[in-house]
């Protein structure tokens, strides 16, 4: 097929004002019947697909997350007369954060390096100590590793709110406007991450749920809103965190019912995982994945036909 005409593969990755106004006039002239006229359902879940993930120089920029991303609007122009919803989650910061440098010292008041680990071990010793929500912070990092099991990251801060970082991808963006314009439908947005208190990879829960604050628990509403279409395809930054403890969380509240999780596809080419030079967090998510995969979850790419 021709893609619509404000399109340009090169542009993918560039920062820039997006052409709205092009985007969504000639969606509106794209000829599509209206999105409540679907009878089979189909979701597409973009999880995280902002600036500071997919641009090279971004400030958590994923490698592989530029060409991810021109797969994925191409994916959305080819099949957007079956595609019913986009839905698109925004991680979103604040300077202090307990995954951030600001929230620790260690005994000489420096802050940790970005890409830091603090074990819960290295916190009881006294190596490292937060500096807001001291009790929190010790009990926090126990009950990741027990719960989570997981070790505290420090990242750069990334994807702050109010920053160009923050904002999905433009040539994501036109493509969504342009659905919504064809398919007489709304794309859906689902802010996570504005919690100090925890890290929130899934777009679904946080890594520790937080009993005072009603959004550190699991957004059912939302789940339920995925479940109610037929097909769920995912895709989006990073495969190794937040696509994966997305899908995770699924796997946690409905891994047994197969039926269920048959309905959720990954598009694997549209998605790559965060490099670490101690961590190969590829092959931790690879691993994930194929046990996922045993249990219903499809393992699919861009260039197949919509289930």
């Amino acid at each position: 097929m021709s893609f619509p005409s404000f399109y340009r593969p090169e542009k993918v990755g560039r920062l820039y004002v997006p052409e709205t106004a092009a985007a969504v006039g000639e969606g509106q002239s794209a000829g599509l019947p209206p999105a409540a006229e679907d009878e089979r359902k189909v979701i597409l879940l973009l999880v995280d697909p902002q600036v500071d993930f997919i641009h090279e120089d971004g400030a958590l920029s994923v490698p592989g997350a530029v060409a991810d991303t021109r797969r994925s609007i191409e994916w959305i122009f080819r099949n957007a007369a079956r595609l019913t919803t986009i839905a698109v989650s925004l991680d979103s910061h604040h300077p202090n954060q307990i995954f951030y440098p600001t929230w620790w010292s260690d005994g000489d008041g420096r802050h940790p390096e970005p890409f830091t680990p603090i074990t819960s071990q290295e916190v009881d010793q006294g190596q490292w100590k937060p500096l807001f929500e001291p009790e929190w912070s010790v009990e926090y990092v126990h009950r990741l590793e027990e719960q989570a099991k997981k070790t505290l990251m420090i990242w750069p801060y990334h994807t702050m709110l109010g920053t160009p970082g923050h904002a999905i991808t433009p040539a994501l963006y036109e493509a969504i406007a342009w659905h919504a314009a064809a398919r007489r439908t709304e794309p859906r947005f689902i802010i996570k991450g504005t919690i100090a208190k925890t890290e929130f990879y899934s777009l679904l829960e946080p890594e520790v749920k937080v009993p005072d604050d009603p959004r550190g628990q699991l957004n059912r509403a939302f789940l339920d809103e995925m479940l109610a279409h037929d097909a769920v395809y995912v895709a989006g930054q990073a495969k190794s965190h937040c696509v994966l403890e997305t899908i995770t969380s699924v796997m946690r509240h409905h891994g047994e019912e197969r039926a269920v999780v048959e309905k959720f596809h990954l598009l694997t080419d549209c998605t790559s995982s965060v490099q670490h030079p101690e961590i190969d967090f590829e092959a931790m998510a690879n691993e994930t994945y194929a046990r996922f995969e045993k249990q219903g979850l499809r393992l699919v790419t861009s260039e197949e036909d919509l289930a």
